[in-house]
């Protein structure tokens, strides 16, 4: 079996609009702290070192992370929105689809229409709990500023038609679901209508799903379909999101 490693880094970086600190602590600094839970002298210690430790200051959406249905709403369908920690395992476990959407412009929109295309394209049809991944490149220019501003994003439409498919989780490799913000604030100020501020994300006040941000790597994938994906989120105990290690996995290399 080949694995494939599809998150961004968790790190400080300029593509990370929203800070992420990291301070990491060597082994002599840990020493006393080390020491002092077993009431023994440093020197007993081996060289006097202790452990190795970090400590992350971060959002649950920095990094490659799961959006829960709390993160776009309180309520989903009327009913109260649920956490992170409260989803279905099974959700997080399935047949991966990539869906080439390279083509886009920067700051597009990703519509219905576009996303059958990419599926006739690649002769598949979906089947429910299949996971969606969508690919426009965007995971290039991480690293830089640039990033939060780059690749299309989905539309309402075609977020809610992949819902109507038995999709439950579905991601994409930009900073975020929707079209980068400068996009959605443009499409805002030249119609006037709010419904464009974070549509796709809102599509979670009617329909219960996740999504997947901050996606990497899918360029390297072998094919866009035959493989399984793996993205189970860290149990954050009422969380909006939380972090998660994203591996495609081909039993063979056809």
């Amino acid at each position: 079996m080949k694995l494939y490693d599809l998150n961004v880094p968790t790190e400080d970086s300029p593509s990370e609009p929203i800070p992420l600190k990291v301070e990491h602590q060597t082994h002599a600094e840990s020493a006393a702290f080390m020491a002092g839970f077993f009431e023994a002298p440093m020197s007993d210690l081996p060289d006097g070192l202790g452990w190795a430790n970090d400590t992350v200051t971060l959002t649950a959406h920095a990094g490659t992370h799961v959006d829960a249905p709390w993160h776009y709403f309180p309520t989903t369908g009327g009913q109260r929105a649920r956490t992170i920690d409260e989803l279905p395992l099974d959700w997080f476990y399935g047949d991966g689809v990539v869906l080439d959407m390279r083509h886009k412009e920067r700051g597009g929109l990703i519509s219905v229409e576009d996303v059958k295309a990419a599926l006739d394209k690649i002769d598949y049809t979906l089947n429910a709990g299949d996971i969606v991944l969508i690919q426009t490149d965007a995971d290039k220019l991480w690293g830089k500023a640039e990033y939060f501003q780059a690749g299309a994003g989905m539309s309402a439409a075609a977020t809610r038609w992949l819902i109507a498919q038995g999709i439950r989780v579905m991601g994409i490799d930009t900073w975020g679901w929707d079209q980068p913000f400068w996009a959605m604030k443009e499409r805002y100020k030249a119609t006037g209508d709010p419904a464009v501020i974070w549509e796709a994300h809102r599509v979670g006040r009617d329909l219960e799903y996740c999504q997947i941000e901050k996606l990497a790597n899918l360029d390297q994938l072998p094919r866009p379909t035959g493989f399984k994906v793996s993205c189970f989120p860290v149990k954050l105990t009422g969380g909006s999101g939380s972090w998660t290690r994203v591996v495609a996995m081909f039993a063979d290399e056809d």
